[in-house]
């Protein structure tokens, strides 16, 4: 009887222990945040074109990020959850090597969206870059 207890016990606690490692494919963090729409003021002459190649539409659900990202896992492609807005967004594009610790959210034209999301410090989601 001890011996049954003694491994349920074990087994208990290897199950809690599991559940609290298990998340280690993931990352959660802190970062800041603008928007940003296809206007040629706010991005280049061709302000449908993302950094990779990518064609940018209105409505689609994509994030630039800054270049310091990318090698924790937020490279071309990445599905990143942004605490308060719904679904998942793709990085499509990246900023500027001035910023850092930043996302940028694709507001298509909607100028006014843009502007209403101004700044702000939100938590972001991402799978962890797997190792080569």
């Amino acid at each position: 009887m001890i011996k049954f207890r003694t491994l349920l016990l074990i087994a208990t606690a290897l199950f809690i222990v599991s559940g609290c490692i298990g998340d280690e494919k993931t990352i959660t963090m802190k970062v800041a945040s603008t928007a940003y729409t296809s206007h040629v003021a706010q991005t280049s002459k061709h302000p449908f074109l993302g950094a990779w190649g990518d064609d940018l539409k209105p409505g689609m659900k994509c994030i630039a990020v800054s270049r310091d990202l990318i090698p924790k896992g937020l490279g071309h492609n990445a599905k990143v959850k942004i605490e308060g807005l719904p679904g998942e967004y793709l990085v499509k594009d990246k900023m500027n090597k001035r910023w850092t610790n930043k996302i940028d959210i694709y507001m298509g034209l909607d100028t006014k969206a843009a502007k209403e999301w101004g700044k702000r410090e939100v938590t972001i989601t991402f799978e962890k870059k797997e190792k080569k």
